[in-house]
C-alpha cells in the first residue's frame, strides 16, 4: 500500500513500542519518517531497522528547545511536514494518599505539556491535508485503579483534539486522538510478565492484548487521506476494554 506515499511525518516516543510500530507502517505505506526519542542507544538501533526513510532525533518533549531541534532537522531535509504522531508518554501507578507533586509531573510534563509543545511547534511546517494523531489511553475513558496522574492527563489529550479542531478550522489540518489499551509493548512485557499479560489481556472481549502493529496500522489510517473527513475523533483500539 502507499497511501502515505510521499509524506514527511514525525512520531515522538518512536523507537520503541507503538511508536517504532507505526514507523515501520508508515514507511512501508510510503512514508519519511522522524523519529523522536530521549535515548540515543534505542534510536540509533531503530533507524538501523527501519532502513533509508527513517532519521533518528534525540530530546524530550517537554524541551521545547529539543523539539526545535527537531523540527529544524525536518525542515532542514524535507522542506515541510504532514503528519505528527505526538505519541510519547510517561506515568507509572501510584496509589491515591500516596500521590506526589513529582509524580503529577512527570505524567503532565509528557503526556500534556510535551503534546501542546510536540503540536504547537510542529504548526508552521504543516499545511493543508495535514494529519494529527494524539495517543490517549483506554485509561482515559474508564479511569485505571493507581493511575490516577496518567489517566487524567490522558483525558486531557482527549480535549486537546476537540479544541484544535477547533483551533484549526479554515487550515485543512485535522486533529484525532488514538486511544490503545492493553498493548504488548517491550515497557508492558517488562512490567507485567507473562501471567500479568494474559490478565491484562483477559479483560478485554477480545480476549488478549494488541500487538503494537495492530495499533500502527490504525495510526497509518488516520495519517491518510482514508480518514479524511475525520477531526476531534476518538478511535479506540483497546479490544473492546473501555466500551463495554
Amino acid at each position: 500500500m502507499t497511501r502515505l506515499n510521499g509524506k514527511t511525518a514525525v512520531i515522538t516516543g518512536g523507537a520503541t513500542g507503538i511508536g517504532l510500530a507505526a514507523a515501520k507502517r508508515f514507511i512501508e505505506e510510503g512514508a519519511f519518517v522522524f523519529i523522536f526519542g530521549r535515548r540515543q542507544e534505542a534510536l540509533d538501533a531503530a533507524v538501523s531497522d527501519l532502513g533509508p526513510n527513517a532519521r533518528g532525533v534525540k530530546g524530550s518533549v517537554s524541551e521545547p528547545a529539543d523539539l526545535d531541534r527537531l523540527y529544524a532537522a525536518v525542515k532542514a531535509e524535507r522542506g515541510s511536514l504532514d503528519i505528527v504522531f505526538a505519541n510519547a508518554g510517561a506515568g507509572g501507578p501510584l496509589a491515591l494518599g500516596k500521590i506526589t507533586a513529582e509524580h503529577i509531573d512527570e505524567a503532565f510534563d509528557t503526556n500534556v505539556k510535551g503534546t501542546i509543545f510536540t503540536v504547537q511547534q510542529a504548526l508552521p511546517l504543516m499545511g493543508p491535508g495535514g494529519s494529527i494523531i494524539l495517543t490517549g489511553s483506554s485509561a482515559g475513558t474508564t479511569g485505571a485503579p493507581g493511575f490516577t496522574a496518567y489517566s487524567a492527563s490522558k483525558a486531557a489529550v482527549r480535549n486537546l483534539a476537540r479544541t484544535w479542531a477547533e483551533d484549526l478550522k479554515g487550515t485543512g489540518i485535522r486533529v484525532n486522538v488514538l486511544s490503545p489499551g492493553a498493548t504488548a509493548t517491550e515497557l508492558a512485557k517488562e512490567a507485567l510478565g507473562e501471567e500479568g499479560q494474559k490478565a491484562y489481556g483477559a479483560m478485554t472481549p477480545l480476549q488478549r492484548m494488541a500487538d503494537p502493529a495492530e495499533i500502527g496500522a490504525v495510526a497509518a489510517f488516520l495519517a491518510s487521506s482514508d480518514s479524511s473527513f475525520m477531526t476531534a475523533s476518538e478511535v479506540a483500539v483497546d479490544g473492546g476494554l473501555a466500551q463495554l
